[in-house]
């Protein structure tokens, strides 16, 4: 039984929310803030590995990428390896938006945690250090151990439907 009720991953889908509202007044999507994300991760990707990372179509990819450029967001170079197709960039203006996404998710948290005492505040951000630790370590792992927690519910909620069948 999750005892957490999913809250941490319902206050993160609320805090999307207001910075995607917030980052569409400046003109950028979900979708192109997704792009952006993966260049600026991949300086030098090529817009077919962006689609097939994406899983987006040819014509999507074309038209993001076209979009980001013309807002100053992406800037294309010639691959050397290929006549071709051409390497994508994440220029300062990406770079920034990086930062004003960042700047307005530390917002909303400020915001969240301002009206509880500082003790329990401290308590809290203590605890939910340990425990972003604890997952980005287990990530790190290839998530051996929370995949095998997976696989073992399957399989009890898999018997517990052939029972309730008997």
């Amino acid at each position: 039984m999750d005892q957490t009720g999913r809250k941490i991953t319902k206050i993160a889908r609320e805090v999307g929310k207001f910075t995607v509202q917030t980052m569409k007044e400046e003109g950028i999507g979900t979708a192109e803030f997704d792009f952006i994300h993966l260049v600026r991760h991949n300086p030098g990707i090529t817009q077919t590995e962006v689609r097939e990372t994406l899983k987006i179509d040819k014509g999507a990819a074309a038209r993001r990428a076209a979009s980001l450029e013309a807002k100053g967001y992406l800037e294309r170079k010639p691959n050397p390896a290929d006549g071709r197709s051409q390497l994508l960039y994440a220029t300062k203006k990406a770079e920034a938006l990086k930062n004003s996404k960042a700047s307005i998710e530390a917002v909303f948290y400020e915001w969240l945690l301002a009206e509880l005492p500082e003790e329990e505040k401290n308590a809290f951000c203590e605890t939910l250090d340990k425990l972003y630790w604890r997952s980005k370590n287990e990530r790190r792992a290839g998530f051996v151990d929370v995949a095998e927690l997976v696989e073992k519910h399957k399989e009890e909620n898999i018997e517990g439907a052939d029972e309730k069948k008997m």
